[in-house]
């Protein structure tokens, strides 16, 4: 189901922080357009009840290299405006320090399926759903988080003596020593000083390794501010850190 996104060079809005690190072509923050916005909602990812709308969401293009070793162009994600150029500076940090990542595609080609984008070992944000499990909605639904390499760093709950492991390939991963390529805990401080300071790896139970996020009040607060503001505001958030 691969689709290609095109933009004017007049909609593509480039990091602003390319000095910190070299970009490539293919890094860019590129809006929404009605399309796009379209297919997502056709395709089970912006869900009734999204608290961001379209135009508040980005669309991010980069490059990454895969656990081939090989630099890829093709990745493809979407987050919320406010956060949109740190997100990118975390994946071309990762592709300048040689991070392996197996795949970044868009939900829509899962159709919104948590689980059939993990069993990819895919990397993704904006996806409109509630928590595993269920309960409030997921901080996926405002694109503030950010799941890295499901595989090498799995969701897991415990009951008992038994674990629940997800993608189900993942056992290998439950032991987190020795550190191998993918894995989130060589990342973890890049991550937070993006502004994704949250990490899945520190919760008791469940443990969700690869999941990344800003605090959930204040992915309020970006939703219902107007967008200039919301970008102040995220920026002040890591500098105040």
């Amino acid at each position: 189901m691969t689709r290609l996104f095109a933009a004017t060079s007049a909609s593509v809005l480039l990091l602003s922080t390319a000095p910190l690190l070299a970009q490539t072509a293919a890094d860019a923050v590129v809006p929404i357009s009605a399309a796009v916005c379209a297919h997502m909602k056709q395709h089970h990812v912006l869900n009734p009840g999204a608290p961001v709308p379209c135009e508040r969401l980005r669309l991010l293009k980069f490059g990454y290299v895969n656990f081939d070793g090989q630099t890829r162009d093709d990745a493809e994600m979407v987050v919320m405006d406010a956060v949109a150029d740190h997100a990118l500076a975390v994946f071309v940090a990762l592709r300048a320090k040689r991070f392996p990542i197996a795949s970044v595609k868009l939900m829509d080609h899962f159709e919104g399926d948590d689980e059939a984008s993990t069993a990819r070992n895919n990397t993704s944000s904006l996806n409109v759903r509630q928590i595993a499990g269920g309960g409030p909605i997921s901080l996926h639904s405002y694109g503030v988080a950010i799941d890295l390499n499901p595989l090498q760093n799995p969701y897991i709950t415990r009951s008992g003596d038994k674990l629940s492991i997800d993608p189900p390939a993942a056992t290998d991963y439950v032991r987190r020593t020795p550190l191998r390529p993918g894995m989130a805990e060589d990342v973890v401080a890049l991550f937070a000083a993006h502004g994704f300071a949250e990490w899945g790896g520190r919760w008791k139970n469940p443990i969700d390794y690869q999941h990344f996020q800003v605090g959930r009040a204040l992915a309020d607060r970006l939703a219902r501010l107007p967008a200039a503001q919301a970008r102040a505001l995220f920026e002040q958030s890591i500098a105040g850190r």
